[in-house]
């Protein structure tokens, strides 16, 4: 069942005014390259199409490559799919652009997938919202922490990622928010961790909703915080360049600080077509603290390269 599997393909190619993008992020081991890609499909009326997209985390620099929905194809099963002569999938990424604006040619190999968990009621990082209907935008999490084999020739510059670290997640719907924050980072100092918080004005049935979700990965154990599991944002602020935000779960605090650093622009849904353009960072600072109630320090990384996407409309909310 695909709702069971969001990493998996959940639409079809005769949707209209539909999305569905995969965000695969790569760090180098020494940090000194980070390259996301962004498979995915665009279906509006005069405008269907497959794109790959790319942002170089260090540079800001971005591509957006654009083919015939022809050459989009996909598993009902895995995470697999094609975009031209490109293969996406859970085991790695072989990549063969070649485009005026982006060439990329070589193979990476994913090993040691922690994945997000998975229960009857909560089929992924969505809880049951996951089961809510006419939700604009849907999220998954393909996985938290990877580790990376493999070089890339880039706009002919070799780029040797062995030993790096990789997270995939996706999004799929009609629409974007319309505001939102976006964090995620698994470059601590702790190397077994990973983080990702988001918080958005969500739509729904000519209403909204503020909803956030958000995860502390730390040496096999999950602790979430989210809408849906009655946790609180206690504290929001952005000043400076800095974000700050405290989370707060029955016996369990969390407290973020993420430096916002050079960033470069993306192009994201609106309606199914992919003319928003957004700024994201892929070259972040944080630092993740988690506390008892106590008051009691539990775990405390600094982490680097992170994502960070703030959509700084959403601040009026808090």
């Amino acid at each position: 069942m695909r709702l069971f599997n969001p990493e998996v393909f959940q639409g079809n190619l005769n949707r209209k005014n539909y999305f569905e993008g995969w965000y695969l992020k790569h760090v180098s081991k020494n940090r000194e390259h980070v390259f996301s890609f962004i498979p995915g499909i665009a279906l509006t009326k005069n405008d269907k199409h497959a794109f790959v997209q790319f942002i170089n985390g260090i540079t800001g620099e971005t591509a957006y490559v654009k083919y015939p929905l022809s050459d989009f194809s996909f598993s009902r099963n895995l995470f697999d799919l094609k975009v031209g002569n490109s293969h996406f999938s859970e085991i790695g990424i072989q990549l063969n652009i070649d485009s005026p604006e982006l060439k990329v040619t070589g193979e990476l190999k994913y090993s040691n997938l922690v994945k997000y968990p998975k229960r009857l009621g909560s089929p992924g990082i969505m809880g049951w919202y996951s089961f809510v209907p006419f939700m604009e935008c849907k999220h998954g999490i393909g996985s938290v922490l990877h580790s990376l084999e493999g070089t890339l020739l880039v706009n002919g510059e070799p780029v040797e990622f062995s030993g790096g670290k990789g997270y995939i997640e996706k999004d799929w719907g009609t629409s974007f928010p319309e505001s939102w924050i976006w964090l995620h980072c698994n470059t601590f100092e702790e190397p077994d961790c990973s983080f990702t918080f988001s918080v958005a004005k969500i739509p729904w049935l000519g209403s909204f909703f503020m909803g956030h979700i958000c995860f502390l990965y730390l040496k096999g154990k999950f602790h979430l915080f989210a809408t849906y599991n009655n946790s609180e944002i206690t504290h929001l602020s952005f000043s400076e360049q800095t974000l700050n935000v405290e989370l707060k779960r029955k016996d369990l605090v969390l407290k973020v600080k993420a430096v916002q650093r050079k960033a470069g622009h993306l192009k994201a849904p609106l309606t199914g077509k992919m003319d928003r353009m957004i700024k994201e960072s892929v070259d972040s600072n944080l630092e993740v603290s988690l506390y008892n109630t106590g008051g009691k320090t539990l775990f405390s990384s600094k982490g680097e390269r992170a994502g960070m996407e703030i959509i700084e409309k959403i601040l009026t909310y808090f």
